[in-house]
């Protein structure tokens, strides 16, 4: 009698093979199970969202203050807009205005607020973007120029001569309210840049900071966005025997909030509409007083061509 093909091989060899089939059939079940209930979970999580999981929608805005106040401001925005759009919303922060750009730029976000700079810049670089939306307060708005009491200038009705010579210190950059508009009316009172005008001139990075610079001394002159000037001052935050206004400038437009021209293709048509009537609907006192603004109305690229001639002028945007 022939010896079966199996017992060729060693016992110890046929025990061996025996014992990995053996694991190798229970690995296999585990994975079918491991795989059938996943496949419940994600049946379960489509069934919930109506078959396909929400993209979610990215926000940013400019760095103008500290990013824990940025943060507690825009955590707010998040929350409503997430409940006013029904897809998951999202506010992350940037570390520069021109961070802030470049992340709208590239799709990484997909509203911002923006200063009017810094939106004319974003928009120029993705066609179809618009601005939807303002504060009651950006469709006139004002820089102040501050200086430190020991400089012994005045608040006058022109921009004071007599800051020339002075250390000077601009807010961010990419700023309209803290470097585009002051350089403006720098050049235009004495038709010179600023580094001709001053001694020393600096960047604070943002507004608070400017205050804080003038304050202590450590710059003779600034300027910076009223309305954080105005919320300092609301707050105690300014010593009136340290620093003080010497001018602020004619009205002009600034923030704004701007949306890609290509949401709608991503979350349904009709959806950049839809922001831009959320964001108008924001009217909670509370929420608005963290901008602060009295409230949101609407806004049009149109509105901007002031601050993309201004930058142009003075070379911080391309003709």
């Amino acid at each position: 009698m022939k010896a079966s093909h199996s017992n060729r091989f060693p016992a110890a060899y046929r025990r061996r093979g025996h014992s990995l089939f053996a694991t190798c059939r229970l690995a296999l079940a585990c994975s079918l199970a491991m795989v059938f209930l996943a496949g419940c979970g994600d049946a379960e999580q489509a069934e919930g969202n109506g078959g396909d999981k929400p993209q979610t929608f990215v926000f940013t805005a400019i760095p103008d203050q500290d990013e824990q106040h940025l943060r507690e401001r825009f955590g707010k925005v998040a929350d409503y807009l997430s409940k006013e759009l029904e897809v998951p919303v999202k506010y992350v922060p940037v570390k520069s205005y021109a961070a802030a750009v470049t992340a709208f730029a590239n799709d990484q976000m997909q509203l911002a607020w923006f200063g009017g700079l810094s939106g004319v810049q974003a928009r120029a670089r993705v066609p179809g973007s618009r601005a939807i939306a303002q504060g009651e307060e950006d469709k006139a708005f004002r820089s102040y120029f501050i200086a430190n009491i020991s400089t012994g200038i005045n608040r006058a009705d022109a921009l004071p001569k007599e800051i020339a010579g002075k250390t000077f210190t601009f807010g961010a950059k990419g700023s309209t309210s803290g470097r585009l508009m002051p350089e403006y009316h720098i050049r235009q009172r004495f038709d010179k840049a600023p580094d001709e005008v001053f001694a020393r001139v600096g960047f604070s990075g943002d507004h608070n900071r400017t205050i804080q610079l003038v304050q202590s001394g450590a710059y003779a002159v600034g300027a910076l966005n009223f309305k954080v000037w105005d919320r300092a001052m609301d707050r105690g935050l300014i010593d009136t025997d340290k620093v003080r206004i010497i001018w602020q400038t004619p009205p002009y437009p600034d923030y704004q909030w701007t949306i890609r021209g290509d949401v709608d293709d991503k979350w349904g048509d009709g959806f950049a509409d839809k922001v831009r009537k959320a964001l108008l609907a924001m009217d909670d006192p509370a929420f608005l007083e963290a901008f602060p603004r009295s409230g949101f109305i609407p806004a049009e690229n149109s509105d901007y061509e002031p601050i993309r001639e201004t930058g142009e002028q003075i070379g911080l945007i391309d003709d």
